[in-house]
């Protein structure tokens, strides 16, 4: 078998004094469509903190591209939880796509057209080659997601990691970021991911990890929703307290 893309290896995280996730494992293979699931303050979001070294380890391992002290965060497109692409800086859409690819050629070295090409392909990957010229603090907050999500992948990852990337995201982004993100994982890429709700994304899902007070409470498919989750009208995935252990997941 090929080296693992993430490998994680008894992982214990805590703030304060106060333990986050307990001795978690996981293992994430090229290829891989790994979504992280929860309740709120579940632990899924520090974890994939931890795996990115935003976070320390207070005890356990963890290996990217089979190296324990890994330096080629170039191979990495990282998106965080929704903060808007536009955060008061006056640049435009193929600006803010440009940026990332900044890891990979330097920032002392000018874009070459290679670079401009990625910055069209990321834009047109995710719907907005039509507003690479506009301000992006014009754009909704879904065309701003979506901005984030072209910057990621203008850089020509291996692997992408999401926090909860559709959040408060319209339809339309949602549907858009699906395609995105199928056409990334056709071309060979892994993709690691929190979600709230997956909708557009399910179908992508190849594991589906619950964390559940600090520990990995399920691995393998996306549970099923139950009782009145799975009527027709219902759309929300995420779970009750009392029915996350009986495998539903969620926020």
């Amino acid at each position: 078998m090929s080296t693992p893309v993430v490998e994680v290896t008894n992982a214990v995280v805590g703030y304060d004094e106060r333990i986050v996730l307990r001795g978690v494992s996981l293992t994430v293979q090229r290829g891989d469509v790994v979504a992280i699931l929860g309740a709120n303050g579940s632990g899924k979001s520090t974890l994939v903190r931890s795996i990115l070294r935003l976070v320390p380890l207070s005890a356990g391992e963890i290996a990217l591209f089979g190296e324990r002290k890994f330096k080629g965060w170039e191979r990495i497109g990282y998106v965080p939880q929704r903060i808007g692409a536009g955060s008061g800086v006056p640049a435009t859409v193929a600006e803010v796509v440009g940026s990332g690819l900044v890891a990979r050629r330097g920032i002392f070295r000018p874009p070459r057209a290679a670079d401009r090409a990625a910055v069209t392909a990321a834009l047109e990957a995710v719907g907005l080659a039509d507003r690479a010229a506009d301000p992006v603090a014009s754009l909704s907050g879904g065309q701003q997601q979506r901005t984030l999500i072209a910057r990621a992948l203008a850089g020509r990852p291996e692997l992408l990691v999401l926090d909860e990337p559709t959040a408060g995201v319209d339809a339309t982004s949602q549907a858009a970021f699906a395609g995105a993100l199928g056409d990334f994982v056709a071309g060979g890429g892994t993709v690691l991911l929190v979600a709230h709700e997956l909708g557009p994304l399910q179908p992508l899902i190849t594991r589906c990890v619950v964390v559940h007070h600090g520990e990995i409470a399920h691995q393998g498919a996306v549970p099923e929703p139950a009782g009145h989750h799975a009527d027709p009208g219902h759309d929300h995935v995420h779970p009750h307290a009392h029915e996350e252990r009986a495998g539903m997941w969620g926020a």
